[in-house]
């Protein structure tokens, strides 16, 4: 006879065990403390067998129901619900062995050593305040693409668009890693391309060749009326085009004047060695100006506030914009600090020096490991320094009004011009 609820929950406990049948193999299980478990009795390949079902009132007598009618099915369909039950466990064991969270601590834990310890802190920072919130407690093996997407999307929706692409890369490269240790077959991130929102492209401000001559000689009157220390900082950025922030934090300790060499600490620069920036004898002797006002200082371009924090980059960019180069003015682009890199690859590539040696002076990271390995900090050094040269030498000629340092000559007589012949009296040792 079928058992009732009523009937189950009025059952008091007996000085031994007893079994209660209800139907279709499904029994119940009074233990003498009271205690009341499910248990499903069923043949599999001519065996007798028991599965549990839980325990009564956690699993009601309809839900007990119900797994009997799901354990019916698989063995309709040739599975054994004991072992299908086994499988799960495990399943969900070694799921929670290989959540997200678990894996993205892994792969960072490893990558880790490769990163400085800024960029480190940065893409776990990243990770735990975007990704884990949602995805940490995951199982890998469960991540959709359409998951991967609704992380992203909540990022954009507070129009931190750079931030999205960070983490999404960040995404991909945690699955990757699961892929290659073995606990996913598919990363659901790799086919995300294209799918974040870009914003309208604006490219940093550079000016152009034709521009360069009246704003060298619009800088070079700007000392008489602006700050000394902030005309002498763009004249060094235009001579070495470093990033605005490396220059902004540049120490006295990272220059070695004797041999015109400039060594950027790689812990400021997010690489994993430091940055050699020749310097050509006007960039010696732009510094040879600075050194009176700031040499006391460990920065060589601190700010006027405070000695012990580095010039704004709105002092630089303010600066440029009094010159006439805020865009407002008829026959005079828009120029920014950053814009100055530009300017200078554009003319190096066109004058015919090596693409290799342009890059590396730029400090563009290689994604390729065999070409960065070509491409480390000290290579092309000797070509750099000539490069460097040749581009102070041009700078010159252009704010002096002559042209005999021709853009497109570079290889066919130009060497005699990059050992310093034709420089101004100024900037000649």
């Amino acid at each position: 006879m079928a058992l009732t609820d009523t009937q189950i929950r009025q059952l008091k406990p007996q000085e031994k065990d007893v079994w209660l049948t209800d139907e279709k193999g499904l029994r119940l299980l009074l233990k003498s403390n009271g205690a009341k478990y499910w248990r499903l009795k069923y043949r599999y390949l001519d065996k007798q067998k028991t599965l549990a079902l839980g325990v009564y009132p956690e699993v009601s007598l309809k839900a007990a129901r119900e797994a009997v009618l799901d354990a019916r099915r698989q063995l309709a369909n040739g599975v054994d619900p004991g072992q299908a039950k086994k499988q799960e466990k495990r399943q969900r064991l070694l799921d929670t062995g290989n959540t997200f969270g678990v894996l993205a601590r892994e792969w960072w834990e490893q990558q880790r050593g490769t990163w400085t310890a800024d960029h480190s802190a940065r893409v776990w920072g990243r990770l735990e305040s975007d990704v884990l919130p949602t995805l940490g407690s995951e199982p890998i093996l469960g991540i959709q693409p359409q998951d991967v997407i609704a992380v992203v999307r909540k990022i954009e929706q507070r129009d931190a668009l750079d931030v999205a692409s960070r983490v999404l890369q960040d995404i991909r490269r945690v699955c990757r890693y699961a892929v290659q240790t073995g606990r996913l077959t598919q990363n659901p991130a790799t086919e995300l391309t294209g799918i974040l929102k870009t914003r309208i492209s604006n490219h940093r401000h550079s000016l152009p060749r034709e521009e360069l001559p009246g704003f060298l000689q619009a800088l070079e009157e700007y000392g008489d009326r602006g700050r000394l220390l902030t005309q002498l900082a763009i004249q060094l950025l235009v001579l070495t085009f470093v990033r605005s922030g490396e220059l902004r934090g540049a120490r006295w300790e990272e220059f070695n004047l004797g041999d015109r060499l400039w060594r950027i600490p790689a812990s400021r620069m997010k690489m994993r060695s430091d940055h050699l920036v020749p310097l050509s004898l006007q960039a010696v002797a732009v510094i040879a100006r600075v050194q009176p006002i700031t040499a006391r200082f460990a920065l060589v371009f601190p700010s006027e506030r405070n000695r012990q924090e580095p010039m704004s980059d709105n002092t630089m960019r303010r600066a440029i914009f009094k010159l006439g180069y805020d865009g407002t003015v008829p026959g005079k682009s828009k120029a920014v600090p950053h814009g100055f890199r530009a300017t200078a690859a554009s003319i190096l590539n066109e004058t015919g020096f090596n693409p290799d040696a342009i890059e590396r002076q730029l400090s563009h990271m290689e994604r390729n490991g065999v070409r960065a390995a070509y491409t480390h900090h000290a290579r092309y050094l000797d070509e750099r320094r000539e490069m460097m040269q040749w581009w102070g030498n041009y700078l010159d000629q252009l704010r002096s009004g002559r042209s005999n340092v021709v853009p497109g000559s570079f290889g066919t007589g130009s060497r005699a011009q990059a050992d310093g012949s034709g420089l101004s009296e100024v900037a000649k040792p």
